[in-house]
């Protein structure tokens, strides 16, 4: 039970957005790398496409994690523009996880849309 003194100090806008990005960020990448072998830019660039923009500053650590994690593998390859590149693929567990969250996370975005359905509904009016 929550004490009925405790004071709650709202977050900044800025930073609960982010925060809720951050929520996300792991399953976008992995779903972004369901049908095959990217390297980071073209994570970041499909992340975009869909207006989900990221910083690699925060995409490559995670990259790392999940790699730590035995859910990606990263590979080097030599690529035609003259630098190597690292590559990202699913492992059978990273399937497996992808699987898991997006069916957790559709579950729960249902239950949010019914949830805030009567919020917006009275907003529109």
């Amino acid at each position: 039970m929550i004490p009925s003194d405790t004071e709650y100090r709202a977050m900044p806008d800025e930073n609960w957005r982010s925060q809720l990005r951050k929520g996300w960020l792991e399953l976008a990448i992995l779903v972004t790398l369901w049908d095959g072998r990217l390297y980071g830019l073209e994570i970041l660039r499909r992340l975009a496409d869909l207006e989900l923009i990221v910083a690699e500053g925060t995409i490559y650590p995670l990259l790392n994690r999940l790699r730590d994690d035995s859910l990606v593998r990263a590979e080097w390859e030599e690529s035609n523009s003259g630098h190597p590149r690292k590559y990202y693929s699913l492992t059978a567990a990273g399937r497996r996880r992808t699987l898991s969250m997006a069916q957790e996370s559709a579950g729960l975005i249902e239950q949010m849309r019914a949830l805030l359905a009567p919020l917006l509904k009275e907003k529109q009016s």
